[in-house]
């Protein structure tokens, strides 16, 4: 054997393993199985840590109930330590989608706190007689109980960031409500002119949304804190000693901060993946929210000339390799194409959930890479919406002000006090003579420029009740 290599050996055969890889065979042969997707489970930092933070919690129960010397455990609790401070997480070399309900992640995770724990004990890498990644690191556990644990936890971090991107998102929504709070427009239904509202009262319903979704998001998030952690195989608990789930999960609880609990019916929680879809649907309505908004600002801020050009974005990039000077709203159009990603996601697990056969569900794999990916993607696009757009939006104010003054929607407004046939015959003539309202209203005998000019200011105008016959 060249001394770049140790042999490591599982029920197949022997393996010929890196000397400095604290992996080991049954992740190697994971690689050779899984070319998949190229991005390695190392892309999921929070899945490493929440996998620490389970075998970490594991190992405190199972040495509190004799299962596991103390001075292994003291060990595979300092090699979790290094993985939770982002420590060897390039150790984690097996694809993001793979066979086996996460066995391999699983058993990726055995192997590098096994070697670790080794190290720290002043023995080399692969001396498994001494510690074992299945039997020591993995007592008293099983994939199936591990995995789906894990997921829950390092799906919550990553929630607790989106909301905080989603957070400050809404507040950049919020300052522009206040900003534009007197500044009068046109609104529009099926992209026709409507009736006048100020463009505060636009952007502060995205807030407001934005608002509604996180308090979504946090409720699909308490489901995911039920957990089946010592349920081991199916549920049954088999193999795992008396006492085991309830002290692990209250250990669990304690070591990543997060208010995980013992599932009600351990059997039903192993194979139930319900918890995942409704998160995914939630994560899939944030999206087509923000899509629209998104929508929203690439139509108020068309143009410059041919468009609506009620708002202006912020100029971030050239715009075309052929039209010198054009700009796009290249911000919102990355928030768009994230939003289609989420929903395809969405697709995803909810197929994946579906296929769940008997006591588990195998493809928890492709449901925790679609998820981490929303989450992701959903928490960077948020920021960057929110610091490469929203802050910099700017009001139109005098083509605003212009489209006010002329528009023939303002009739609707002065119904209370003419009536609806003065009011539609001063839309008419408006229209015909293309005079502004006020203009119109005067020629007809029906209300002096000055009465109209008035009546015309936003708190008339956005609430109509105000005004009175």
């Amino acid at each position: 054997m060249p001394d770049t290599t140790r042999l490591e050996h599982d029920f197949l055969g022997e393996k010929p393993i890196p000397a400095e890889a604290y992996w080991g065979v049954h992740t190697a042969r994971a690689v050779e199985n899984f070319p998949i997707s190229g991005t390695r489970i190392s892309a999921m930092p929070d899945l490493i840590r929440a996998l620490a933070y389970v075998k970490k919690s594991a190992a405190r129960a199972n040495a509190d109930l004799r299962v596991l010397d103390g001075e292994l455990a003291d060990a595979i609790c300092q090699a979790c330590g290094d993985l939770i401070n982002n420590l060897h997480h390039n150790e984690f070399v097996v694809d993001v989608i793979q066979g086996g309900a996460g066995t391999s992640t699983n058993m990726n995770a055995n192997e590098v706190i096994a070697n670790l724990a080794l190290e720290k004990m002043g023995y080399a890498k692969g001396r498994y007689d001494v510690l074992h990644p299945n039997d020591h690191v993995n007592a008293s556990q099983s994939t199936n109980d591990v995995y789906p644990t894990a997921l829950r936890v390092a799906l919550w971090s990553a929630i607790e960031r989106l909301l905080v991107s989603m957070a400050i998102l809404r507040r950049g929504f919020e300052a522009k409500a206040h900003e534009f709070r007197s500044v009068l427009k046109i609104g529009r239904t099926q992209l026709q002119d409507a009736v006048p509202m100020t463009l505060g009262q636009e952007f502060l319903t995205y807030a407001i949304m934005m608002g509604e979704d996180e308090q979504r998001l946090r409720e699909a998030r308490a489901l995911i804190e039920e957990i089946n952690l010592g349920a081991t195989a199916i549920g049954t608990g088999i193999n795992a000693p008396a006492g085991y789930a309830d002290m692990v999960c209250a250990y669990l609880a304690h070591e990543c901060g997060i208010p995980v609990k013992k599932a009600g019916n351990l059997i039903e929680a192993t194979q139930d993946t319900g918890a995942f879809v409704q998160l995914s649907g939630v994560l899939k309505r944030v999206a087509t929210k923000l899509s629209k908004i998104c929508n929203d600002l690439r139509l108020l801020s068309s143009g410059p000339q041919a468009g609506f050009g009620d708002i202006r974005l912020p100029a971030r990039q050239a715009g075309s390799s052929i039209m010198p000077g054009k700009v796009n709203p290249v911000i919102p159009e990355v928030m768009n194409q994230v939003a289609f990603e989420v929903i395809g996601n969405d697709m995803t697990v909810t197929m994946a959930s579906e296929a769940g056969q008997l006591q588990l569900n195998a493809f928890e794999p492709i449901m925790g890479w679609s998820l981490f990916k929303s989450i992701e993607h959903l928490s960077q696009a948020c920021i960057t919406l929110q610091n490469n757009c929203v802050a910099g939006i700017e009001a139109n104010h005098e083509l605003l002000a212009k489209r006010v003054r002329e528009s023939i929607t303002l009739v609707t407004a002065l119904n209370p006090l003419i009536g609806y046939e003065k009011a539609a015959l001063i839309a008419k003539t408006a229209m015909k003579t293309g005079l502004p309202i006020d203009e119109t209203a005067e020629s007809l005998g029906i209300m002096t420029r000055a009465q109209v000019d008035a009546l015309l200011v936003p708190e008339n105008l956005t609430q109509p009740s105000r005004l009175k016959r």
